[in-house]
């Protein structure tokens, strides 16, 4: 599975998008459904909208870091259901169009079912490795609807309210240094996404 890496500037230009949801009236609601179509179909995660609000309105980072749970665990819930429901049809689009879905990444994951259930789908909801992947093949692979969501829940709660409580504590000087070093972190942000995907080629 070889996924193909956008170059610098084509980041850069993704961040400033999702960011600029944020200067915007719309950056709460952007920031829901951004979170929820990551979480089933669409590449772009919803950190850096979450990022943003925070920074912009830090007494309220809690309350953003709720919402961005809230969409990617419904969005986790329409990939589950596209997965248990409708995956003959969507099939082909899903493993045709979108970054990091494929049939060798869905037998590793089988794999990762059998054996950990609620714990997979836990770390999957915490790495770099697409969490639609694991919110697709659940519902493909039948896995237990509670556990999906309670794993679902704790997983993407402690990534969005970690990263939330980090913007409310250090506010200001996070934002400087994203700004200053936009490059390197959008370098690492590469690596850690194709060591995901290494991940699931390799050792999953």
């Amino acid at each position: 599975m070889t996924e193909t890496q956008p170059p610098p500037g084509v980041v850069r230009r993704l961040y400033e998008w999702v960011l600029h949801w944020a200067d915007t009236p719309y950056g709460v609601p952007a920031l829901f459904v951004l979170a929820l179509a990551e979480s089933s179909f669409f590449p772009i995660p919803p950190d850096p909208l979450l990022i943003a609000l925070c920074l912009g309105a830090a007494t309220r980072s809690l309350r953003f870091a709720a919402i961005a749970t809230a969409g990617s665990v419904m969005g986790g819930i329409i990939g589950y259901g596209i997965g248990a429901g409708a995956w003959h049809l969507a099939e082909p689009w899903f493993f045709d169009y979108v970054p990091g879905v494929s049939q060798a990444a869905f037998d590793r994951v089988q794999a990762l079912y059998e054996r950990w259930d609620f714990w997979a789908i836990f770390f999957g909801g915490l790495t770099p490795i697409p969490y639609k992947v694991f919110t697709l093949s659940a519902g493909v692979f039948a896995i237990n609807l509670p556990i999906f969501l309670v794993a679902s829940v704790f997983s993407r709660g402690l990534r969005f309210f970690v990263l939330a409580a980090l913007i409310f504590k250090f506010g200001k000087p996070i934002e400087s240094f994203i700004d200053r070093y936009f490059n390197l972190l959008a370098t690492i942000f590469a690596i850690l996404i194709v060591a995901g995907f290494l991940v699931l080629e390799f050792v999953l």
